[in-house]
């Protein structure tokens, strides 16, 4: 799905409402326009997410994943082999974090995540719950990362 065409649409709402004002108020709105682009593509990527999670809790058989690559977004319905276990209802909640990460870091878990058909955010998920259950073994996540930092 490309998104562009939406954020065209908002772009031309924003000069609709700015026609009533003079020639710099209109510029202004059209810099506007331009400088809220990330934060459209955002937003709307938070929509279709939070509208996928919607629709799992009423698949009985199936997930819906949101699947970004580059500027285009997709939506997948995957088919589950297994009902998956309910969560506990305090699981159920997602919760939102901040990640950063070297840009190299996260080409590569874009890469990994790509060749399994899935989102990097379920790569991710996936990826802290192994390491969750390795934990106490030797090698968990609980040793330093070599080359990477954290702040």
């Amino acid at each position: 799905m490309d998104m562009s065409g939406h954020i065209e649409a908002l772009r031309a709402d924003l000069a609709s409402a700015a026609s009533i004002a003079d020639e710099q108020g209109q510029r202004i709105a059209d810099q506007l326009g331009r400088a809220l682009e990330p934060a459209l593509r955002l937003r709307l990527l938070d929509i279709l997410g939070e509208a996928a999670l919607e629709l799992n809790d009423q698949l009985p058989g199936g997930q819906v994943e949101v699947r970004l690559a580059g500027r285009d977004i997709g939506l997948h319905y995957a088919e589950a082999a297994a009902a998956p276990a309910r969560q506990p209802a305090e699981e159920e909640q997602a919760a939102r974090i901040t990640l950063r990460l070297p840009e190299s870091l996260k080409a590569r878990a874009e890469a990994a995540a790509n060749s399994e058909g899935i989102s990097l955010n379920t790569w991710l998920v996936r990826a802290t719950a192994r390491g969750l259950e390795r934990g106490g073994r030797r090698g968990g996540f609980g040793q330093r990362l070599t080359g990477y930092t954290t702040s």
